[in-house]
């Protein structure tokens, strides 16, 4: 039977009832609550999708994976000002930008009262997912890894240490000081990162100022 011509895909959606919900809209949901600094629990979030618990755990794997997700999203935007921050701010390229791109989004991990609350609130399960989630580590892997070859293709880096290496080398000097009050008690020290990040990457650090 022929579809009444008066029924617009959007009177159907507005007339329908029990429209399927989508991955993606499980995903806004947790990241909506997880910016409001709640504590994310897969039981209602499935009950306000209107999907069961069988259908959620299929569609986003674990509740690891679903965070990493969101956590994701938020870091990979602050990359992205981070390296545009760190341009206008060192005036040009190499390893001062590479050690200011990782200043920004350090800083930006310490301010974020989102991320904060997760942490405070069970810091073991959110250093578990932070440092040891596969899909955060590849992902941050591969975006250093893009920031790094930027850099050495356009000829304002060389690096002594292959590309790969560096990358991950930067990401875990990134997570032990910004958690280094997790992982052993000592308050997060970004300029001492900075420093060692400029001179992994190849270059020289700030001069000590005289007494």
């Amino acid at each position: 039977m022929a579809r009444n011509q008066a029924e617009t895909p959007l009177t159907l959606a507005l007339t329908t009832k029990g429209v399927r919900a989508t991955p993606l809209d499980v995903f806004k949901l947790a990241r909506k609550r997880w910016l409001r600094s709640e504590r994310l629990n897969l039981n209602n979030i499935a009950d306000e999708i209107g999907i069961n618990r069988a259908t959620l755990f299929r569609w986003v794997g674990t509740k690891e994976l679903l965070l990493a997700e969101i956590i994701w999203s938020v870091y990979e935007p602050t990359l992205e000002q981070a390296k545009v921050h760190a341009k206008a701010l060192v005036k040009g390229e190499g390893p001062k930008y590479i050690a200011e791109v990782c200043r920004y989004t350090m800083t930006a991990v310490l301010n974020s009262k989102p991320l904060q609350k997760f942490v405070q609130e069970d810091p073991q399960f959110a250093l578990r997912i932070l440092t040891s989630t596969r899909l955060l580590q590849e992902r941050r892997l591969e975006a250093f890894r893009i920031l790094l070859e930027d850099q050495v293709q356009k000829g304002y880096l060389s690096p002594p240490l292959a590309i790969e290496s560096l990358a991950l080398l930067l990401i875990r000097m990134n997570e032990s000081f910004v958690y280094s009050d997790l992982i052993v008690g000592r308050e997060p020290a970004i300029d001492e990162a900075c420093k060692a990040i400029c001179i992994l990457a190849g270059g020289t650090p700030p001069a000590k100022e005289s007494a």
